[in-house]
């Protein structure tokens, strides 16, 4: 069975846009480039995956993914998590996909083998992996690709059962350890900082930022203009 990762890849200058309180956009850039580096590289020791395709607008993950030998599809611009998904099912259809894994490059705790485990296991049509919280998608397994559209986003788990169950599919909703906490808020931050620093090589790169923006000072805040400086103006 072919099994074609599918990776969309938002712009690292755009990422992480809910840490602007806490981290600078270059900060955050750094975060971003990080944790797609980490996941690609676990991706590629994952022994059920036999192909990554990468959807992205970013010129600099493009061009990692070349290095690497990795079939980039590109993107113009974000199109958001959902429309990259679909670039990549096309994708990999197009490459004789029996089977396609969507991750996502915000999982630094992700285990390859986990992965592994799982998919040698399941016979479903479609793997469902949530978030912590358990409404959103970190993971979506198909069977065919195009078994239904992937739907990413707020409250997506739901979404993705629905979708299974309209098209009367098999499906499976199992949580793994290593996909459950993704990077999102500060709070997400702070966890991940202190398991890699625990563990920094489940994710080398991100281990080394986290810590590094960790201890850099916070960005300032915009500075209100002065009362008498809006009154003249």
């Amino acid at each position: 069975m072919k099994t074609v990762a599918i990776l969309p890849v938002k712009k690292f200058d755009a990422a992480y846009s809910r840490l602007a309180e806490r981290l600078t956009q270059e900060q955050r850039r750094r975060v971003a480039e990080a944790t797609f580096l980490d996941m690609l590289g676990k991706i590629r020791r994952c022994r059920t995956v036999s192909e990554t395709v990468v959807i992205t607008a970013d010129e600099g993950a493009a061009r990692h993914s070349n290095w690497l030998g990795h079939p980039v599809v590109r993107q113009a611009s974000d199109q958001g998590h959902t429309s990259a998904a679909n670039a990549g099912v096309r994708a990999a259809l197009e490459r004789g996909a029996d089977r396609i894994a969507m991750l996502a490059t915000d999982c630094p705790l992700f285990d390859p083998a986990e992965l592994d485990d799982r998919l040698g296991i399941t016979p479903r049509s479609a793997l469902i992996i949530p978030d912590q919280a358990g409404t959103g998608t970190n993971a979506l397994v198909l069977c065919p690709p195009d078994a239904f559209e992937p739907a990413f986003g707020v409250d997506s788990c739901a979404r993705h059962i629905g979708h299974a169950r309209r098209a009367g599919i098999s499906f499976a909703l199992e949580r793994l350890e290593s996909l459950a906490v993704d990077l999102d808020t500060p709070e997400d931050m702070e966890t991940l900082r202190d398991a890699l620093l625990l563990a920094p090589e489940r994710s080398l790169r991100t281990a080394q930022v986290l810590w590094e923006v960790g201890e850099a000072p916070r960005p300032s805040p915009p500075r209100a203009t002065p009362p008498e400086t809006a009154a003249a103006a």
